[in-house]
């Protein structure tokens, strides 16, 4: 019988590989994460691929009238927020809105899952941890493409010279130039690691919970399981929602001039 320790520590393990041989190399990959993250991405592809090849103008079933409402949703808030003109925008923060979801969906599965399973499948020591955006590797991988696309967007809006020449006079004019630089590199920094470690602490946090009330008496996990779960369904949402909304508000501003 495990610890609590133990428990913990064997739920928290991801499924790594180093990529050079080396054993607790910082060059490695999480196939937990990178798996579910492939996964999930797909699964949002063939479920809207799904519902739009049998879209229906008249007598439309359920299950399209709540994909119509999700995409709604995220175009409304596009037109809302972001005031240059591209295509691109809907779709990716509907990807986005959708994929972090899908993401933060998976915490609401029971905790020893896939521990049960690898068990029945004769590998009980074996680790795989079912919460993309609990993995600060995952989140920083999204952000990260969040600020790359940032630096397109402004470029693409205000050309190459346009974009040096704001880093160096915005905000304080010209004169001030490296002060300037300084101030649009720490704004630029800070955009990506606030959008994953906002993402990853609240998904880390709540698995965490779980995994406590799982190490509870069978009465006492359903008592404190079924709120939390119910509570959990308004965080998972709202974090896809607030990754999506910055995503639009930074690219917004990305292509407006200072």
């Amino acid at each position: 019988m495990a610890s609590a320790t133990e428990y913990i520590i064997h739920h928290l393990t991801f499924n790594n590989v180093s990529l050079n041989g080396k054993s607790g190399s910082f060059w490695s990959l999480h196939i937990d994460t990178f798996t579910m993250s492939l996964v999930l991405g797909f699964l949002f592809l063939f479920i809207f691929g799904f519902v739009a090849r049998r879209a229906k103008v008249e007598n439309p079933g359920k299950f399209q009238l709540f994909v119509e409402l999700i995409v709604d949703m995220v175009d409304g808030q596009v037109k809302d927020i972001f005031h240059g003109k591209s295509k691109l925008i809907a779709p990716l923060s509907l990807t986005i809105f959708c994929w972090v979801f899908l993401f933060n969906l998976m915490d609401l599965l029971p905790v020893d899952l896939i521990s049960f399973i690898n068990e029945k499948a004769g590998h009980p020591e074996a680790h795989w941890r079912m919460v993309p955006s609990a993995d600060v590797n995952a989140t920083f991988a999204m952000s990260l493409s969040v600020m790359i696309l940032i630096i397109c967007y402004s470029i693409g809006a205000k050309g190459f010279g346009g974009w040096l020449k704001e880093l160096f006079s915005a905000p304080f004019g010209p004169k001030l130039g490296p002060i300037n630089f300084i101030f649009q590199l720490i704004e630029l920094i800070a955009k990506p690691i606030s959008l994953a470690l906002r993402l990853f602490g609240n998904m880390y946090a709540g698995e965490l919970i779980f995994i406590l009330i799982a190490l509870l008496p069978w009465g006492a996990q359903w008592i404190l399981g079924g709120p939390w779960a119910i509570f959990h369904i308004l965080i998972i949402t709202l974090q896809a929602f607030v990754f999506m909304v910055l995503t639009i508000v930074y690219l917004s501003l990305a292509v407006e001039d200072h």
